[in-house]
């Protein structure tokens, strides 16, 4: 085994595991900080990828603008003082049975891979800002805008729930 794959299999134990905190976390702030060192673990995939843009833009976007407002939003709503509910008896088996179909289908698909199979090279220019912004203001534009009116009406709505709750305690 190489170092790179030993790099590899480390980054994604660590990947796994920050996602799997942070379902199981109880705090919502906690649940968020594990999320961060998720997108940092992505990040560090995108670099390992030899994409270092898109690992930047990771970091900055998700792992920096992101969750700066998803915890916002969870200390004005106060997420993190909210008592959780006694799940459903039938949560449990259904959690149970897909985990280990998945992990099923992940052993058979790694049983039939080839043992030799070399990733492919990676192509010249790869993650770089003129190839990232060229996919994405082509083959991507639908998507690109839908996301931005997306987070548009998400902000606009945001303002409005902020001014309601201001106006309901001056009353």
């Amino acid at each position: 085994m190489t170092g790179g794959m030993i790099l590899f299999f480390g980054l994604a134990a660590v990947a796994v595991w920050t996602a799997a905190c942070m379902l199981l976390s109880r705090n919502a702030v906690y649940s968020a900080l594990f999320l961060v060192l998720n997108f940092l673990s992505v990040a560090i995939f995108f670099l390992l990828l030899q994409a270092a843009f898109i690992a930047l833009m990771q970091v900055t976007v998700y792992a920096g603008a992101i969750m700066v407002l998803f915890l916002f939003v969870i200390m004005l709503l106060g997420a993190e003082r909210i008592e959780t509910r006694p799940s459903l008896p039938w949560q449990a088996p259904v959690a149970v049975a897909t985990t280990v179909l998945l992990v099923g289908l992940m052993a058979l698909a790694l049983l039939q891979a080839p043992a030799s199979a070399a990733a492919p090279p990676v192509p010249a220019g790869f993650g770089s800002p003129v190839a990232v912004g060229g996919l994405l203001f082509s083959d991507y534009i639908l998507p690109f805008e839908v996301t931005s009116l997306l987070l548009l009406v998400a902000m606009v709505g945001a303002i409005v729930l902020t001014r309601r709750q201001k106006r309901g305690e001056a009353s």
